[in-house]
C-alpha cells in the first residue's frame, strides 16, 4: 500500500493537539502574521509546543505564510521563517514569489517550501513551472478533475497535494478580488469578507429577473471521500482538509473520519494508532450540503432542459442557493404540523407498526426551507421547537446541530498511542517502537523470585499498563526468568524505559530539507494584476523568469477588471448555455456586476461594475 499524508487544519494549539490525537499525518497552522486567515494567529511559543507534540508521533507541522507581502513585510517574513525553522517547523506554505526569490538568493534556511493553492495552480503549465523551480510540493486548485490530477501527478517530481473536504471558494484561489473591490478587504492579504456568501439577484440586459435574492455564488462543501482510492492511485501525496477557522469538535470529527477512510486504501506517513471513543460522521459537522465538485468533470445534465430551475437538481448541484449556512444531516420530511409541534417521517429506522422513528434531542438545531429552529423538547414523535414560524408539511428537515454528538466530541478522550514491543532476555529489557527505534535497560539480578511463573505474570501485567504515556504495548516477549521486583519497581522501570524510548524517537526524527531552487521560464510573457505581484522581489523573480510585469497587484492600486473567475457558471446552472442574453449580478446594495462567459473553458467571470 502507498503511503499518503492526511493534512489537517488547526486554528490554535488546542485544535492542533486534537487533530494530532484524531489521526492526522500533518497539520497546517498560521503564525502571528502573513497567513491567509488573519483572524487566527498563533505565537511562536504555541507553535513550538505544537511541533514538540507532533514530532512525538512523527506528525509534520506546516505553517502558512501565504499572503502577498509589501517590501517591508517581506523583511519581517524572512525573519519569521528563520524563527519557524529554528523551532522545528517542517514546511512553509507560500503564495508570494518574493519568498521564493529569498530562497533563490540563499536568504532562507533550508525549510521545505510548498506552493500554495493561492498561486493559482490549475494548469499543467503552472505545475510544470513550480516543478522546474524545485519547490517540494504543489497544492492544486480545487476545480481540477481526476483525469487532470492524474496527468499532473504523472509529470510532477514535486509532491502533489489536493483538498478533500471543507468549504469551497467559488473563485479560483488567488484570483478573487471581490472582497477587496467592495470593501478594501483583500483575500490575498488574509482579510476575505466572503462576498461569495452574500445574496445576489441575476438579471438579463432587459431587466428581467432570473433569480432574486439568492446565494448565487455560495458553493456546497467539498467531500471527496468517495474518490479517495482514485486519488491515491492517481499519485496524490497529501490530502488536505480545509478549515483553519473551524472549531475543535469539527476537526476531531472530520480528521477521525478521513483517518478511517484513508486507512482502507493506504498507509499513514506518521506513527501511532488512534483509539477512538466516538464514531465519526462528517454529516454531523458543519456543512452546506456536500459536493465532489468537478472531480468527475462537469456533471452531464442532458435532461436539464426539462427542469426550469436548478433547485430540484440536488444530486448534480455544486451550489446551495438557499443558504450559506450549515444545513447538516438530512432527517426527513415534516409529516404533521400542530399548533406548537411538528413530526418528521425519516430515515433512521421504524417503530412497531411501521411508523418512522427519528432520534431528536432537546437543544438540537434543525434547518428547513432556508431557516431554522432549536428543539425545546421531544415527546414521542412530537418535536416542540422554540418557534413555529415557517414550519409546514412537506418541508425537508436537516439537523445542523446534534447536541448529543457535540457533547460526545467535547468530552472525547480519544488518544493516539505508539505501538511498542517489550523483549526480555539475558537480564536485558528492550523496548522497540513501531518505527524500529529501540532502547535497553539492564535489570538488577539481586534476588531470584520464589515463584518464577507468578513473577513473570506480574512483569507482563505491569508492562501492559502504559498509563497516560504516548505508547501502548503491542507485544511482550519474556524469554528468561525475571528477577524478583516489587510492582512499584516494575512500574518505575516501565516509565523509565518509555521515557528513554521517546527521547530516542525525537532524536531520530528527521526533517526534510528544501533542495536548491532555480529560475525557469514562466509560461506567460506578460503579467498583470492577476499575478498578485506586491513587492520588488516578486517583480524581480518574474522578470528573471522571462516575464514582463505590466502591472502590480490590485492591492498596490491597480484597478481590477476581473473581480472573480470561477468554474461555477450561472448560465449553466439556469440552463442558459445557448442564450445570447447578457447577464448581470446585483448585490443587496444595488451594485450591478456584468458577467462574462468563457464558454470554451466553461468559466464565468464577474467584472467590476464600471464595465
Amino acid at each position: 500500500m502507498k503511503k499518503v499524508e492526511l493534512l489537517a487544519p488547526a486554528k490554535d494549539k488546542k485544535t492542533a493537539i486534537a487533530a494530532i490525537n484524531s489521526g492526522c499525518d500533518a497539520l497546517y497552522i498560521g503564525a502571528s502574521n502573513f497567513g491567509a486567515r488573519k483572524k487566527v494567529p498563533n505565537s511562536l511559543e504555541d507553535i513550538k509546543e505544537i511541533v514538540d507534540y507532533a514530532h512525538r508521533f512523527y506528525v509534520k507541522v506546516h505553517v502558512t505564510v501565504n499572503t502577498i507581502l509589501t517590501d517591508d513585510e517581506l523583511v519581517k517574513a524572512q525573519e519569521l521563517i528563520q524563527k519557524l525553522y529554528d523551532i522545528g517547523v517542517d514546511a512553509i506554505i507560500v503564495q508570494d514569489m518574493g519568498i521564493i526569490k529569498l530562497a533563490l538568493d540563499g536568504k532562507l534556511p533550508p525549510i521545505v517550501i510548498h506552493a500554495s493553492t493561492q498561486c493559482d495552480n490549475r494548469t499543467l503549465e503552472k505545475v510544470k513551472f513550480f516543478n522546474e523551480i524545485g519547490v517540494s510540493r504543489i497544492i492544486l486548485a480545487r476545480e481540477l478533475s481526476l483525469e487532470q490530477i492524474k496527468t499532473i501527478c504523472g509529470l510532477s517530481q514535486a509532491e502533489i497535494e489536493t483538498f478533500i473536504h471543507g468549504a469551497l471558494c467559488v473563485s479560483y484561489s488567488g484570483q478573487c478580488y471581490m472582497s477587496y473591490y467592495i470593501g478594501g478587504r483583500s483575500a490575498n492579504r488574509g482579510e476575505c469578507a466572503q462576498a461569495c456568501r452574500k445574496k445576489y439577484s441575476l438579471v438579463d440586459d432587459k431587466g428581467n429577473i432570473i433569480a432574486k435574492d439568492k446565494y448565487l455564488l455560495s458553493m456546497k462543501d467539498f467531500n471527496a471521500s468517495s474518490h479517495l482510492k482514485e486519488l491515491i492511485d492517481a499519485g496524490v501525496k497529501s490530502f488536505k482538509i480545509e478549515g483553519r477557522l473551524k472549531d475543535e469538535n469539527y476537526v476531531k470529527n472530520v480528521v477521525a473520519y478521513y483517518r478511517c477512510e484513508i486507512d482502507k486504501f493506504a498507509q499513514k506517513t506518521s506513527s501511532g494508532k488512534v483509539f477512538l471513543d466516538f464514531e465519526p460522521d462528517v454529516k454531523k459537522s458543519f456543512n452546506r450540503g456536500f459536493t465532489d465538485y468537478f472531480l468527475d468533470g462537469r456533471k452531464n445534465l442532458s435532461t436539464a432542459d426539462a427542469v426550469p430551475l436548478p433547485f430540484s437538481r440536488e444530486v448534480e448541484c455544486i451550489y446551495n442557493f438557499d443558504t450559506p449556512k450549515s444545513i447538516g444531516e438530512k432527517l426527513g420530511k415534516i409529516t404533521k404540523a400542530g399548533r406548537d409541534y411538528f413530526e418528521i417521517g425519516g430515515q433512521e429506522g421504524k417503530k412497531a407498526g411501521g411508523q418512522a422513528c427519528i432520534r431528536i434531542n432537546p437543544q438540537d438545531g434543525l434547518y428547513f426551507n432556508g431557516q431554522g429552529c432549536l428543539v425545546n423538547k421531544v415527546e414521542g414523535n412530537k418535536i416542540y421547537p422554540n418557534k413555529m414560524d415557517g414550519i409546514s408539511v412537506g418541508f425537508e428537515v436537516y439537523r445542523n446541530f446534534d447536541s448529543l454528538f457535540e457533547k460526545q466530541l467535547e468530552n472525547s478522550r480519544t488518544k493516539r498511542r505508539i505501538g511498542v514491543k517489550f523483549i526480555y532476555s539475558d537480564g536485558i529489557l528492550k523496548a522497540v517502537d513501531e518505527d524500529e527505534n529501540s532502547v535497553t535497560i539492564e535489570l538488577p539480578a539481586d534476588e531470584p523470585p520464589k515463584n518464577p511463573e507468578k513473577m513473570k505474570e506480574n512483569f507482563i501485567n505491569q508492562l501492559k499498563k502504559t498509563g497516560e504515556s504516548d505508547f501502548y504495548a503491542e507485544d511482550i516477549e519474556i524469554d528468561d526468568d525475571v528477577p524478583f521486583m516489587p510492582v512499584s519497581k516494575i512500574n518505575k522501570l516501565r516509565r523509565n524505559i518509555l521515557d528513554m524510548l521517546m527521547a530516542v524517537r525525537l532524536k531520530n526524527y528527521r526533517r526534510d530539507s528544501q533542495k536548491p531552487l532555480k529560475y525557469t521560464k514562466f509560461p506567460q510573457h506578460k503579467l498583470d494584476y492577476r499575478a498578485n505581484i506586491h513587492n520588488k522581489e516578486a517583480k524581480s523573480f518574474y522578470e528573471n523568469c522571462g516575464c514582463a510585469v505590466c502591472e502590480m497587484s490590485a492591492e498596490s492600486g491597480s484597478f481590477p477588471n476581473e473581480l472573480m473567475r470561477t468554474k461555477h457558471c450561472l448560465k449553466f446552472a439556469f440552463n442558459m448555455c445557448k442564450s445570447p442574453k447578457k447577464l448581470f449580478l446585483i448585490d443587496e446594495r444595488g451594485q450591478k456586476y456584468p458577467l462574462k462567459f468563457d464558454c470554451k473553458n466553461c468559466e464565468m467571470v464577474i467584472l467590476n461594475s464600471c464595465n
